[in-house]
């Protein structure tokens, strides 16, 4: 091959007509980086096309993509993932925080966290061989000359000839990576799973059919409990892959419930600002940023906790790239704490008019605290749900819900000078969140979008999704708001329910959307 510092622009040509699915460049990339059981850098797909006895069994090689625009790179906080001089997208182990980000903006399932290292890995086109003028080990071992790595910016160049001659193909090219990996003679029921269903017999040592695997992909036609027929643009079966552990649970999920809280109580306390109350003390200027000073340092404990690297949380201030909405957002929850701090020492000093100021800076900090990440998510090119436009508008609608929630529970230990304006605005969040998700489930995407809703509403996700999404988080608290306002005599108790409910029912609706964003596969 051309001499390295030559070359600029490296790309792959993956020859599906030509792979034997021998797994000997699987073997060679495990032996060549040490990778561990149970993750690959690079392994060989299998699919069946046709029915008996007119059947095929076609093989394609999966791998990183090396895109030119490679959103792995735009979302990695600490610049772990770079391009390197000849334009492969190499990684950093001592800059990694294992944020696993990156896993979920990859829209080719690339990238894995190393169990021994808690780091993020992928195929690097053997870069370290690369700049000694060696061949990739895939490529070397390789039996039928199937692999074939060149610089893409040389029209001579052996891969070049062919991506001009022959017909080959990329993956997801929808998502406009400018993937540099191209497949010749490749069935596109391959290179999409979507179009495919899982083996219901399986293979030997494959994960195509184990618990794991179906409890991360549900959207797969054989977990949902049909038929390949059954599905419209589902054409062959995958008979052997390999498994891709959902990355993001739990803790994103609580933390997007406990930073709306923050935010939310804020924006009401800034709401009983404008209705005249700035100089009740403890409701307006010292309960209230102890709240969300409390629920902004829980959603720093659940991210931090969440790193496979937490010891090195702080790299997202000292090597951070500012890029990423990670970054950006360390920085709205750091400035919108300050806000916090300073309208806690007004409300101490009894400071009516610093708490008056403060106001429309805290709805600032507030409106980014919950809204910032809709940019996060979006920055997550590899799953479709949470590109929606509505996030946004969604975000913002439950921190209001949150905040009204958060009032409704303080009126029980405390007297707050307002309790209808909290009814209304806990109403109205939830009105409103209501409305904007309908918008959302109700709009159509692309397949993956399609994939994902139909988990969240009629799949794995059903039963979360509407019993405490939508009942006990819209139904049940707006039922319960709509008493009160409407009894006299109604207790504070009845709109502490009321709010308990919705912050139960924030949690079910944002879990079920961040697992059902990731359950379809993308490899």
């Amino acid at each position: 091959m051309a001499d390295h510092e030559e070359v600029t622009r490296l790309g792959f040509l993956l020859d599906s007509d030509s792979c034997i699915g021998c797994h000997a460049c699987t073997v060679a990339c495990k032996s060549e980086h040490d990778v561990p059981l149970g993750v690959n850098r690079t392994w060989v797909k299998y699919i069946e096309t046709g029915t008996f006895p007119d059947v095929a069994r076609k093989f394609s090689v999966m791998r990183c993509n090396q895109c030119d625009d490679a959103p792995c790179m735009t979302i990695c906080p600490t610049s772990a993932l770079y391009r390197a001089d000849n334009g492969v997208v190499d990684f950093q182990d001592d800059n990694c925080i294992g944020c696993k980000s990156c896993m979920n903006a990859c829209p080719y399932d690339a990238l894995y966290i190393n169990p021994e290292t808690n780091t993020a890995h992928k195929c690097n086109m053997c870069n370290h061989r690369i700049e000694m003028d060696l061949e990739p080990s895939c490529q070397i071992v390789c039996p039928t000359e199937a692999i074939k790595i060149g610089d893409l910016d040389d029209p001579n160049s052996e891969i070049s000839r062919i991506i001009a001659r022959d017909d080959v193909a990329v993956r997801a090219p929808e998502q406009n990576t400018k993937p540099k990996v191209y497949y010749r003679g490749a069935d596109q029921a391959s290179l999409d799973p979507t179009r495919t269903a899982i083996a219901n017999d399986g293979m030997i040592w494959a994960d195509t059919i184990t618990g794991t695997h179906d409890k991360n992909h549900p959207t797969i036609p054989v977990a949902l409990g049909k038929k390949p027929s059954d599905l419209n643009g589902v054409v062959a079966r995958t008979a052997y892959t390999t498994t891709h552990m959902m990355t993001w649970k739990e803790k994103v999920s609580g933390y997007l419930v406990t930073k709306a809280i923050a935010a939310g109580v804020m924006l009401v306390a800034a709401l009983m600002v404008l209705l005249g109350h700035a100089s009740e003390q403890a409701a307006v200027g010292i309960v209230p940023p102890m709240v969300a000073g409390a629920f902004l340092g829980l959603t720093g404990l659940l991210l931090v906790t969440d790193l496979k690297q937490p010891t090195r949380f702080h790299y997202l201030l000292t090597r951070g790239n500012t890029d990423s909405w990670l970054v950006k957002g360390a920085y709205v929850l750091m400035g919108f704490a300050a806000v916090c701090a300073a309208w806690f020492i007004g409300g101490l000093t009894d400071n009516e008019r610093m708490i008056e100021i403060l106001a429309i800076p805290a709805v600032l900090g507030a409106a980014g605290t919950a809204g910032y990440t809709a940019y996060l998510f979006a920055q997550c090119e590899g799953r479709d749900l949470w590109q929606t436009p509505l996030l946004l508008p969604v975000l913002l609608a439950q921190a209001v819900t949150a905040g009204g929630a958060s009032y409704a529970v303080l009126d029980v230990f405390m007297d707050i000078p307002d309790p209808d304006a909290v009814a209304w605005v806990l109403l109205g969040g939830v009105v409103a969140t209501a409305a904007f998700v309908w918008m959302e489930l109700a709009s159509h995407g692309s397949r993956h979008v399609e994939l994902a809703v139909e988990t969240m509403t009629h799949g794995r996700y059903a039963r979360q999704f509407w019993v405490g999404g939508v009942f006990v988080g819209i139904i049940v608290p707006a039922a319960l708001a709509i008493l009160t306002l409407a009894t006299d005599t109604s207790s504070p108790a009845m709109l502490a329910s009321a709010g308990i409910a919705a912050v139960a029912g924030l949690f079910a609706y944002e879990d079920a959307f961040v697992r059902a964003g990731q359950s379809v596969p993308l490899s």
